[in-house]
């Protein structure tokens, strides 16, 4: 930001913050080898890449359900494309959105989740950002780990 920049507000930020936080997730699915994307865990036990995706929308959606949200997002199957899992993190990232600028510009309180909406989205970042290092685990004990190019950016979330 340069000097003549105002900063963002508070909200501002951290709905920027998740924003880059899903771009991440997109930038992980296109380095993915096709191939691991619906394979079953060593061992059998587990969730696929893909269910793993799923599961991370789904969660989303109880969120976005619990606060009242009434026009959702489509499920994703636990067996959907990437393309499609990509068009429904976007989605639900975009309800998340619209759902929390108006909260953390007033009160600051999601209905069901203590203390506030703040913490909400620092959940929401903690619990889907576990699921990415559980993908990222299943990307090398199935003999496809990222690159190291990728695994670097992950975390270069001033260019995401």
């Amino acid at each position: 930001m340069s000097k003549t920049q105002t900063p963002p507000s508070p909200a501002a930020a951290v709905l920027g913050s998740f924003a880059i936080h899903n771009r991440i997730h997109l930038y992980l699915l296109d380095a993915l080898a096709p191939e691991i994307w619906s394979a079953a865990p060593p061992g059998g036990k587990g969730r696929s890449i893909a269910a793993l995706i799923s599961h991370i929308h789904s969660v989303r959606l109880m969120w976005l359900k619990a606060a009242g949200v009434k026009a959702l997002p489509q499920p994703l199957d636990k067996e959907s494309s990437v393309p499609s899992a990509k068009k429904a993190l976007n989605e639900s990232s975009a309800a998340m959105h619209d759902l929390l600028h108006p909260i953390l510009e007033g009160s600051g309180k999601i209905s069901g989740f203590k203390p506030d909406a703040w913490a909400f989205v620092a959940y929401l970042i903690s619990h889907e950002s576990h699921h990415r290092g559980q993908i990222l685990l299943l990307a090398r004990q199935l003999g496809h780990p990222v690159d190291k190019s990728t695994s670097y950016g992950l975390w270069e979330w001033g260019v995401r």
